[in-house]
């Protein structure tokens, strides 16, 4: 299996070195030469797996053979030993044909632990056989931080570093990334929004001399490890809904388009997905450039979903890769374009994405009022991400049976939660003290020379 960039002048690659590369030095993200295909006997036999068996049957295709069947295996078993459900992505049905797939069960209670505990693991499998040490520089809008730092504290081989943008994640957010102890993580507060904080990763992949001399690796969703672990779910689920005899749809809460691109290669491998419906906040770049056809980025307005307050989603690249036929010079003019604002998508290509997915907006009040809705019509309690995508998923309802992901466990947004529906979202037992743990946290300016010095000077590369 090999690997190549969406922007067609980067070396291919394999996915041991795709993984550990990130950013592709053409500036590109990563993407499989070929999907590989599962046929409608092999998904049936997944009913009745567990998580774990399923993850290595879906993944092992696009592994090849840097890992050996073993070690993949004792990376899935290590991965998801810590979750806290023996379903590790349980479903539970709200109403007629609509279902909410939980995936905030992991050590930092969102969806990101499904991918950032795995390749923690594999990261150090890789690392251990090469003796090799890295330097992980992560961008997030508010969960990619934490799960990463969970994924990768303690470890001899990896120091990490979290940009994030100050005061604006919450606080039970912010907590996660700063109050752990081991010295090989620091949590790097930008005076910024997360847009800037992901450019500022960006221009240091981007700055070779400075990406060479500290072993720079990314585990943002830019890079592949992460989308492929989500592709698991969307299996999973699917399956225990009756795929592949049965077709399903799913709404996804997203920002940054990794998680549904997930489900978009999922629907490739063969799994029989109607609709692939993407919910976006009031900073709704994604549904607006569905609708026009146009990629125009507006500033960033702060909100009680800030996992979502995004404007440059840097995974929409991978599918307009697909929607122009993989042909990486236009998607590398199109970017080109981004740098001054906006591009316009061809008419071919929209054709191509809005024939894969929908897509919807929530403002706060209609967030709030799913979040509230929810409770008085189930009696349960969700995060306003997970908000979002019922509120958009409700547009799309029809015959066949919707998916809903939640995103996040509620306690990470115990305000907004409280305010919508009047009710406390406590933190799991495990986490109880977190708001007695001791801070460890860096402000640093949205410079790319101050950020980079930073780091040569903690790592001592």
């Amino acid at each position: 299996m090999k690997y190549v960039s969406t922007r067609g002048q980067a070396p291919v690659l394999s996915f041991e070195e795709a993984m550990l590369t990130g950013l592709a030095r053409d500036g590109g993200l990563y993407v499989p030469e070929t999907v590989p295909t599962m046929s409608a006997d092999e998904i049936a036999g997944l009913a009745g797996l567990s998580y774990e068996e399923v993850a290595f049957k879906v993944m092992r295709p696009f592994i090849g053979e840097e890992f050996t069947d073993r070690e993949l295996e004792a990376c899935i078993r290590h991965a998801y030993a810590g979750f806290g459900h023996a379903a590790r992505a349980p479903i539970k049905q709200l109403a007629a044909n609509h279902f909410l797939l939980e995936l905030f069960h992991g050590p930092t209670l969102a969806f990101k632990d499904f991918a950032m505990q795995l390749i923690g693991h594999l990261f150090q499998t890789a690392l251990e056989k090469r003796g090799e040490k890295i330097t992980i520089v992560g961008a997030t809008s508010g969960d990619t931080g934490s799960a990463a730092i969970e994924a990768f504290r303690g470890l001899d081989n990896v120091d990490v570093f979290i940009l994030f943008p100050h005061g604006r994640v919450s606080d039970v957010q912010r907590r996660q990334m700063t109050t752990p102890v081991e010295g090989n993580v620091h949590a790097l507060a930008v005076d910024g929004d997360f847009d800037d904080c992901q450019a500022r990763l960006k221009d240091m992949f981007n700055h070779f001399e400075f990406r060479d001399a500290v072993g720079l690796a990314g585990v943002n969703s830019i890079n592949w490890a992460r989308v492929l672990a989500q592709v698991v779910y969307y299996f999973t689920s699917a399956v225990s809904l009756g795929a592949p005899h049965r077709k399903v749809s799913f709404t996804v809460p997203t920002g940054n388009f990794g998680d549904i691109f997930a489900g978009y290669i999922a629907r490739e491998m063969g799994l029989p997905i109607e609709k692939l419906v993407i919910a976006t906040n009031q900073n709704d770049i994604l549904h607006r450039t569905l609708e026009t056809g146009v990629y125009a980025k507006a500033g960033v307005t702060p909100s009680i979903s800030p996992s979502m307050d995004i404007q440059v989603s840097s995974n929409f690249e991978r599918a307009l890769f697909d929607a122009y036929g993989r042909d990486g010079a236009v998607v590398a003019k199109q970017m080109e374009d981004l740098a001054n604002g906006e591009f316009k998508i061809s008419q071919g290509a929209m054709e191509f994405l809005r024939e894969v997915f929908n897509s919807g907006r929530a403002s706060e009040d209609e967030t709030r009022a799913a979040i509230k809705d929810v409770h008085d019509e189930t009696g349960e309690v969700i995060c306003p991400h997970s908000a979002v995508g019922v509120k958009v998923a409700k547009e799309h309802l029809g015959a066949v049976p919707m998916i809903t992901l939640a995103t996040a466990h509620p306690a990470k947004f115990p305000d907004a939660v409280k305010e919508a529906c009047g009710m406390d979202a406590p933190l799991p037992g495990r986490m109880s003290d977190l708001f007695e743990r001791e801070e460890r946290v860096t402000r640093v300016p949205n410079d790319l020379t101050a950020i980079e010095t930073l780091i040569h000077n903690r790592t001592g590369r």
